[in-house]
């Protein structure tokens, strides 16, 4: 004769199961996903006290008088304000050339006669260097907010497209049968297809559309401004300030690192969590 036991019933009041709290694992996670920045951080550092000593010279100042200039810029200066005015400017023709490669890009991969149209702006684009499109817009725009963005969005769009457009290619035929013969309207395609398709080139263009982007923008605030990081970096070298103008490169460096490790990274793991992992 075989027993059977009842099913273990649960108390309807009691709370909901919660997942254990991060312990001594989540907290290796992290120190193994920050190390090798750190590393790499500490190397440079190394390598450039080296070379200061080793030059001996007041044109490679040693990390002691970059740390003296960086707090100086710190405590005595708007920080925050120069950032933020450069920044803003950034986020604006990046937001522009964005939009225009999303649509310029999608209809190069979907028609060929519009990417047969298109192809020389965009290879004039890539090639045209990114202080010509600095220099001119401070000719034709003189320094209003027009002249940073427009050069931003210049220079930043026909990266961007090329990066829209070769995920467009990539695109499987078969899913562009099935919203084909679903009649998927132009909405729904590009939100249940063509984004979700294009997450990986969107963010490797993003990333390289805002490097061009601040590398743009720092030459127009030189040339043609007198706010931004470029405008602060410009009087550093009037002053013969070599620690200056690396301690405004560290902190533009550290806003890119914040955008990089603290939007983009994170956004891209939660718009891709979907995907599945592959580790061989």
């Amino acid at each position: 004769m075989t027993t059977t036991t009842a099913p273990e019933r649960t108390d309807p009041a009691a709370p909901p199961a919660t997942a254990p709290p991060a312990g001594p694992a989540a907290w290796r996670r992290i120190a193994a996903a920050g190390w090798p920045p750190a590393a790499f951080a500490l190397l440079l550092g190394a390598g450039w006290q080296l070379m200061a000593v080793l030059a001996g010279s007041v044109l490679v100042p040693g990390l002691g008088e970059i740390a003296d200039r960086f707090g100086e810029i710190v405590v005595g200066g708007d920080v925050l304000g120069e950032l933020g005015v450069t920044l803003a400017r950034v986020c604006l023709g990046f937001a522009l050339a964005f939009a225009a490669a999303l649509v310029v890009g999608i209809a190069m991969g979907r028609h060929p006669v519009v990417r047969r149209f298109f192809e020389p702006a965009v290879l004039l684009g890539l090639t045209v260097p990114g202080l010509v499109w600095a220099l001119l817009c401070v000719i034709w725009f003189g320094v209003g907010l027009a002249n940073p963005v427009l050069a931003v969005a210049l220079s930043a769009a026909p990266a961007l497209t090329l990066n829209v457009y070769q995920g467009i290619r990539a695109l499987p035929g078969e899913l562009l049968e099935m919203t084909h013969v679903y009649r998927f309207s132009p909405w729904r395609r590009l939100r249940y297809l063509w984004l979700p398709a294009l997450q990986p080139a969107l963010f490797s263009g993003a990333r390289l559309g805002l490097s061009l982007s601040w590398k743009v923008i720092v030459l127009v605030e030189i040339f043609g401004l007198s706010s931004g990081v470029g405008y602060q970096l410009n009087n550093e070298f009037a002053a013969q300030s070599v620690a200056g103008v690396l301690s405004w490169t560290l902190l533009f460096g550290a806003v890119m690192a914040l955008l990089e490790y603290g939007l983009l990274q994170n956004l891209e793991r939660r718009l891709t969590r979907w995907r599945k992992a592959v580790s061989v």
